[in-house]
């Protein structure tokens, strides 16, 4: 069984390219480290290191496992960490990525808890309508709304978000008010900027009896705008119209400063996901923030949470009660 010591001596070694350097990096005696090294050759059975009286060169052996044993050695001080901190409360800097909308609604109100579960743990919070690249930028986590595309990454449902396409009185008063999916096309949509060459298009479902009906239409967005919190306040506002989360517009529909347009057509609710890198062993931090959100995404929660479905409960119970 190869020795983890040893191996860390010759990276060492291989590295500077010289024993007495290397000794003196790892504050060991020169003798120690000629020892460590030679074991190894043993154990591999190869000779590793060319040695003459100035100069060390790595052999073909040398650098094939020079070039794999800093990686499997920073993998094992990963693990040894990780494993060690399952005694031990998270701790350190937590980088998360989220949606602007998404931070100032939900994120605002679960993260105070979060900290003040985890007292060692601080929090860098970055809000963007741009996907950013997790690896590259440095990030932990990040909340993801609508389907997972294939990447590198590990996801976890945490839930979905209901939507509903809706508009301003101010809006519907100038332009009128679409009966029909296919006369959305004539009105005035507000949607974010297509990700092909393909406008993006809005999918609506109805039932019709014991089946379902689809509809799809591409509206033609006069406005578009890569950040979904602004498309409600331009929606509100009177811009146009557009499909915003039932937890932002439902407050506003109820209180009628919205409209909800074609409501037997259903919108199909976008999926909710944490997502954080595979390639390496979950942080402790990024575990703590990844159970806390899944620990938060019990139905009636923030995102999930949608005030005109809660009212159709009601209504529908209140007449249940009334009848024979």
């Amino acid at each position: 069984m190869i020795d983890l010591n040893a191996l860390r001596v010759f990276e060492k070694v291989a590295s500077l390219l010289s024993f007495s350097a290397a000794a003196r990096a790892l504050g060991a005696p020169k003798s120690s480290v000629s020892r460590a090294v030679s074991t190894l050759e043993a154990e591999l059975g190869t000779r590793l290191l060319q040695r003459t009286t100035h100069t060390v060169v790595l052999t073909e052996s040398g650098i094939a496992l020079h070039h794999r044993c800093a990686d499997l050695l920073a993998r094992a001080d990963e693990t040894v960490d990780y494993v060690s901190s399952f005694g031990k409360s998270p701790r350190g800097v937590l980088r998360i990525s989220a949606g602007v909308g998404f931070g100032i609604n939900i994120l605002s109100e679960l993260l105070p808890a979060f900290l003040a579960r985890y007292p060692a743990i601080d929090v860098s919070l970055e809000l963007t309508g741009q996907l950013v690249d997790l690896i590259a930028a440095s990030v932990d986590v990040a909340i993801r709304l609508g389907p997972m595309p294939s990447s590198g990454l590990v996801a976890k449902r945490l839930g979905t978000m209901n939507r509903y396409l809706c508009a301003a009185p101010s809006y519907l008063a100038r332009k009128g008010t679409p009966r029909t999916v296919a006369e959305l096309r004539e009105h005035d949509a507000i949607e974010l900027p297509s990700i092909g060459p393909r406008p993006r298009s809005w999918t609506f479902t109805r039932a019709t009896g014991d089946a379902s009906e689809t509809a799809s239409v591409e509206p033609s967005a006069r406005l578009t705008v890569n950040e979904a919190l602004t498309i409600y306040r331009l929606v509100k506002n009177g811009a146009g119209i557009g499909c915003v989360s039932a937890y932002i517009c439902g407050p506003d529909i109820q209180e009628g400063r919205l409209v909800q347009l074609l409501p037997e057509w259903k919108l199909p609710p976008l999926e909710v996901s944490v997502v954080f890198p595979s390639n390496r062993e979950l942080a402790p931090a990024v575990r703590a923030f990844v159970d806390f959100m899944s620990g938060a995404s019990s139905p009636g929660r923030s995102w999930r949470s949608d005030p005109l479905l809660k009212k159709k409960r009601i209504s529908a119970s209140s007449r249940s009660r009334r009848l024979p």
